[in-house]
């Protein structure tokens, strides 16, 4: 078993373990799930060594059902790997923040942590596309019962959400990747579901908008992209702490990250279709965000609505598809993981403590907490995107890459998505007002949490953070400023694999069917709907820029 297969089922082996464990042992299996989660994440770092970002690496290959062409293969690359890490770096954060919160089913609720840690693994490493459905969908069951068990009082009406929307988009996804699997036999007489031999797959111009439309769907409810979004805040407010740390640190990266690895490589004429409708609608959803997250009276539903906000950046980013917008989206999944998850964090810390979120119940808190107010202020400026943390250097990336996003589409021979003239200027521009909207509401929220008169004698004498409260903030402080001030680290193996896809998209546009044509292979000679025969592009232009060779 290479590294990666014992990063993403150890926590399921120690999961299943734990059952063989009397439900009494409290401790004893909050210290085996932290300790598995903390191994998994220092494994996890020893993907970086060696990396070739544009190739796979570390790859699993197991034949699971030969016959079928299902492949349990595991691999990782530049886009993959740090989301993989970020994964195992929030999973024993969480776990250890949950440490007094989470008081009752125990082995459970641990267990639960580690199944949904393997499924998260899992779905950011899978280059089959079946093997990734079934992580996906992994995922799903274990958060709906951090939700529905260990939630607030609305706690079921917020799990069943989360389980239709999420389903609805799931289904249709299946749907598409199935398509893909039978044509791919159809031309190639091989059954497959290899992300690499469907990505050589060309289909019809309206398969390609079909299909993309059935993945974006899954994905952008994930993300949860507006008006998909509305599931999100009642999610994060009924979920505990643990769960809203995951929720918004990794589980809505799958959103984007799919996106990026294959609704938009799979299907690049849809894109150029589609993209301006989605970057749109990303735009939109960074305003309504910030507008509707200032409007809160609940600080947890406040952060929710941020999340909003922050991914919408996101998807801009990727919409812009060149190398300084797919960077810089990147960088705020990574970003957004770290400082939303710290900021969920800290309102986990002041639930404990009063049992309320609501911001009129607090006030002058800084007096009595000075170093809780520290970390907070850290991690709030960190998600407001201050210069030397870790939200600025990707937020500045995405919006230089959406300003210049028509410029490098004309270069690279494809229609500008957003069209001619100053369209992606004016885009970029209302994207650029949700930076200073997430300035206003969070420091917003800041001030009347923190300072003013500390009226309210319930928060009298509260209790300043505790030695394992520090140690679940102390990482989180050290990602905030090493994303701020070391932006390097992590574009160095993230940009070769962005400009490899990028490049492997435009191969294939280059191959672009006509209206009619039989779908076919890329590099292979083509049949018109007229029955004339056309050659393939120069195949050399054509070949694969690292990954699509496989394991190396």
């Amino acid at each position: 078993m290479s590294l990666l297969g014992a990063i993403t089922l150890l926590p399921l082996g120690v999961a299943l373990v734990l059952l063989a464990i009397p439900r009494e042992e409290e401790s004893l299996h909050r210290g085996i799930g932290l300790a598995t989660t903390l191994l998994v994440f220092v494994l996890s770092l020893f993907l970086l060594p060696g990396l070739e970002p544009t190739q796979w690496n570390s790859v699993v290959d197991w034949a699971w059902v030969p016959s079928l062409g299902i492949h349990f293969k595991l691999a990782v690359d530049g886009i993959s790997v740090f989301l993989v890490i970020l994964t195992a770096f929030l999973t024993p954060i969480a776990l250890l923040s949950s440490w007094s919160a989470v008081s009752k089913r125990v082995r459970e609720f641990v267990i639960t942590m580690l199944v949904l840690e393997t499924g998260m693994l899992g779905a950011f490493a899978a280059v089959d596309l079946f093997v990734f459905y079934v992580f996906w969908e992994v995922m799903l069951i274990p958060m709906y019962f951090l939700i529905g068990i260990w939630g607030g009082d609305r706690r079921l009406y917020a799990s069943i959400k989360f389980v239709l929307y999420t389903m609805v988009g799931s289904l249709l996804m299946l749907v598409a990747i199935l398509y893909l699997y039978v044509k791919h036999h159809e031309v190639a007489q091989t059954w497959s579901f290899d992300y690499d031999d469907l990505r050589r797959l060309i289909l019809s111009p309206h398969e390609q908008l079909a299909c993309f439309i059935a993945f974006a769907a899954a994905f952008c409810i994930k993300v949860p992209l507006f008006p998909l979004h509305t599931w999100l805040p009642d999610a994060h407010v009924e979920a505990p702490t643990a769960g809203s740390v995951i929720l918004a640190g990794v589980l809505l990266k799958f959103g984007t990250y799919g996106l990026l690895r294959f609704a938009m490589p799979l299907f690049p004429q849809a894109v150029e279709l589609c993209a301006p409708v989605i970057a749109v609608l990303a735009v939109i959803g960074i305003i309504y965000g910030s507008l509707v997250a200032w409007v809160q009276t609940d600080v947890k539903k406040l952060i929710a609505y941020s999340s909003v906000a922050h991914l919408g950046m996101v998807v801009l980013g990727l919409m812009a598809w060149n190398g300084r917008g797919i960077d810089g989206a990147m960088l705020i999944m990574l970003a957004h993981g770290v400082s939303t998850g710290g900021l969920f964090l800290a309102i986990g810390v002041l639930y404990e403590r009063r049992h309320t979120r609501r911001m009129d119940e607090f006030g002058g808190i800084a007096s009595q907490m000075p170093g809780f107010a520290g970390v907070f202020l850290v991690i709030m400026l960190a998600s407001v995107g201050l210069p030397g943390l870790a939200g600025f250097p990707g937020e500045f990336l995405t919006l230089l890459g959406s300003f210049d996003s028509y410029r490098t589409w004309r270069a690279a021979g494809v229609p500008a998505m957003f069209g001619a003239g100053s369209h992606p200027k004016l885009l970029t521009a209302f994207a650029a007002t949700g930076v200073i909207l997430s300035a206003v509401y969070l420091l917003w929220m800041f001030q009347k949490v923190m300072f003013g008169p500390n009226a309210n004698p319930k928060n009298h004498g509260l209790r300043d953070l505790s030695v394992r409260e520090w140690a679940v903030f102390a990482p989180i402080l050290v990602g905030a400023f090493w994303l701020g001030l070391f932006p390097g680290t992590f574009l160095d193996r993230i940009d070769p694999a962005v400009t490899a896809t990028i490049q492997q998209f435009h191969q294939k546009y280059a191959e672009a069917p006509e209206s009619g044509v039989t779908p076919r292979l890329m590099g292979a000679a083509r049949t018109t709907a007229t029955g004339s025969t056309v050659g393939a592009v120069n195949g050399a232009r054509l070949q694969p820029a690292g990954m699509a060779g496989g394991a190396q």
